[in-house]
């Protein structure tokens, strides 16, 4: 008897059937989830790939301690605000994780934690924003090695555009929330990265780290494969 491509839980339907269509499992978003929900959710995704990791994104400090209590084997990353449950898959491909600023470290872990759970290798490089040049420069060969880069920046966003004409590796900007006075919660930053000068640049919505280090994974993996 085939396995029913859905798994109703009452309060979620998951799509246990995603990782045979797309490679990788279904993940869980916790914003307006309550615990006990995202502790349904990412044990049912589980049970239905024991053999690899499912993640549970944007949780909130009563998620993390209902996941630690209830899931005791999750990794649990209280900077990402992840929880993964399972092995990761072996990593094939490299993505640096290239941040501007110390501020921007939720939404790279976010990143790093994203890329682990699909399939490929993060290399997170912190703290070299172009306030301070020299710092980006001395870690030039090191991003330039990687299959795909990641550049997760807030303030006016120059990081992805210095990148853009240092590196030709593909290179996917994340813009963030981080800035002082009218940054208008990164649209700024946004505003930046979509209008950069420098080509081969792509950019997604306001702190996704999600949604680069599924794509940025992706990538690396048929890149290196």
């Amino acid at each position: 008897m085939s396995r029913s491509p859905i798994d109703d839980l009452g309060f979620a339907r998951l799509d246990v059937d995603r990782a045979a269509r797309t490679g990788d499992p279904e993940v869980v978003f916790g914003t307006g989830k309550t615990p006990e929900q995202i502790v349904g959710a990412l044990a049912g995704l589980h049970r239905a790939h024991p053999d690899r990791a499912v993640l549970a994104t944007r949780l909130s400090a009563e998620a993390m301690e209902r996941c630690r209590a209830e899931l005791p084997d999750a990794d649990l990353d209280e900077v990402a605000r992840t929880a993964v449950l399972g092995p990761p898959p072996t990593p094939v491909g490299v993505v640096a994780v290239v941040g501007a600023g110390t501020g921007d470290l939720p939404v790279m872990s976010e990143c790093a934690a994203t890329v682990r759970v699909f399939g490929s290798a993060p290399d997170m490089v912190v703290d070299v924003g172009v306030a301070g040049l020299h710092r980006l420069l001395a870690e030039r060969d090191r991003i330039d090695a990687a299959d795909v880069v990641v550049a997760v920046a807030g303030m006016e966003a120059a990081l992805p555009s210095v990148l853009g004409g240092l590196t030709g590796v593909t290179l996917i900007g994340v813009p963030t929330s981080v800035g002082y006075g009218w940054n208008m919660d990164g649209v700024t930053a946004w505003l930046a990265m979509m209008n950069s000068c420098a080509p081969g640049i792509l950019t997604v919505n306001v702190d996704n780290g999600f949604g680069a280090g599924v794509a940025a994974a992706r990538i690396a993996r048929r890149i290196a494969r």
